[in-house]
């Protein structure tokens, strides 16, 4: 597959991504609100995500970093405020 196809295919990848972690707003509202969720999911996501971003970091893929990141810090603040 050419390269630059790839590219393009890596940062829509990266985008998507980033809006999934804006599914989680929804959750943290639900969760200062009173109506708490589970821990589970958004531990998985961060430990997830630390690993895809140490990965990226790793091989220079900034499009993995880039989708990455932001989970890991949008996943942190689920926990806490499901606790």
């Amino acid at each position: 597959m050419d390269q630059k196809i790839v590219e393009k295919i890596g940062w829509a990848a990266s985008i998507i991504t980033i809006l999934m972690w804006f599914s989680f707003f929804d959750q943290i509202r639900l969760n200062l609100a009173g109506h708490k969720g589970s821990l589970i999911i958004p531990i998985v996501v961060t430990i997830n995500c630390i690993l895809w971003t140490l990965f990226g970091l790793g091989k220079k893929n900034w499009q993995i970093v880039a989708a990455n990141v932001l989970g890991i810090f949008i996943g942190i603040i689920t926990a806490v405020t499901a606790l």
